[in-house]
């Protein structure tokens, strides 16, 4: 039987008034599915909030990675998904790239030893906990520039994962020297080797974007996310994380305009005007668009018949590792 979005929301919400659930939104999700979240934000925003809620289930509205997240921090809670949607940018490092990467490193004569790991958070739970095997930590955008000045005290080459553009982006802002495994260099010669990692969403904008809002609007502030390309980061007015351009974004005049270089759904609640996408397409990210108040409906309705699915597990070496990772970054 096919129901309207307002009769799911009706039977979502009499589900969450009877079972022990949290449901959770992450600020890329559609508007129907983040209305109904009673925890919303970025992905170690929603992590830490709900490592802190009492409620036994976690239904997680996102992408994987942000559901391992929570239950690398909250083992005891059971943790499900509407969709078990993949961050592109997650997918594209695995346990055995971030080996060869280590490698790469060794073969030009840095020993594993003088190697510090620092990984995005946007990765999945088994790099994490590479990660923190090899005495690494994970970052945010929002506090990556805070983590790599203090990794940079022990004296040792930092290997950043996934995101190459927030690891250059980064190394710009503190005026530090950087490569991208698969460029010509030594990284000998560098303070930070980045993967060849990216967001696609955040790949979108361009310099003549840029120039078309700047020409059309004179006086528009450009407003990024360090996901984006560092020649767009520096053409930009502020570079921030998605909390921090949120921030930023709220805080301006009414009557100022603001071109958002992030994903659209986010940038749409933003202001209701003056507020631009810097982009000629859609930027909307593909995977965080998968989950439907239907599939929210469906796996409420699966908890309520005793057969959760979806559920989120990670083995106990993986959890280990991954969690003390993430206290890493938490404990700075």
């Amino acid at each position: 039987m096919q129901y309207t979005n307002e009769e799911l929301k009706q039977k979502i919400d009499e589900l969450k008034s009877k079972l022990d659930v949290t449901v959770v939104a992450h600020f890329y999700q559609r508007d129907e599915v983040f209305d109904i979240g009673d925890i919303t934000g970025d992905s170690l925003e929603l992590a830490i909030r709900t490592r802190d809620d009492d409620s036994k289930f976690v239904l997680f509205c996102g992408v994987a990675f942000m559901g391992q997240s929570v239950k690398v921090l909250s083992p005891h809670k059971r943790v499900v998904m509407p969709k078990l949607a993949c961050c592109a940018m997650a997918k594209m490092i695995d346990g055995i790239y971030f080996d060869e990467s280590i490698a790469f490193m060794e073969k030009h004569g840095i020993s594993k030893e003088n190697i510090l790991p620092i990984t995005y958070i946007n990765s999945n739970a088994d790099v994490k906990a590479k990660v923190g095997e090899l005495g690494g930590l994970v970052c945010t955008s929002s506090n990556a520039k805070h983590i790599i000045a203090d990794a940079l005290k022990v004296g040792k080459k930092i290997l950043f994962v996934p995101d190459r553009c927030l690891g250059q982006n980064i190394a710009n802002q503190m005026g530090l020297k950087s490569m991208v495994i698969g460029e010509e260099g030594n990284p000998n010669d560098v303070d930070i080797i980045c993967y060849d990692g990216f967001c696609s969403v955040h790949q979108l904008f361009t310099l003549d974007d840029i120039a078309f809002y700047r020409k059309k609007f004179p006086g528009i502030l450009i407003a990024v996310h360090p996901e984006c390309d560092p020649s767009i980061c520096d053409a930009s007015d502020f570079v921030g994380s998605t909390s921090q351009l949120i921030q930023y974004i709220q805080a301006l005049p009414a009557e100022q305009k603001v071109a958002v270089g992030t994903e659209f759904n986010m940038v749409n609640r933003l202001r209701p005007t003056n507020t631009y996408v810097l982009s000629s397409t859609k930027p909307e990210c593909p995977t965080m668009n998968e989950t439907t108040l239907e599939d929210v409906y469906v796996t409420l309705k699966a908890i309520d018949d005793g057969a959760p699915i979806n559920e989120i597990f990670v083995d106990e070496k993986t959890q280990k590792w991954a969690k003390i990772a993430l206290e890493r970054m938490l404990a700075l």
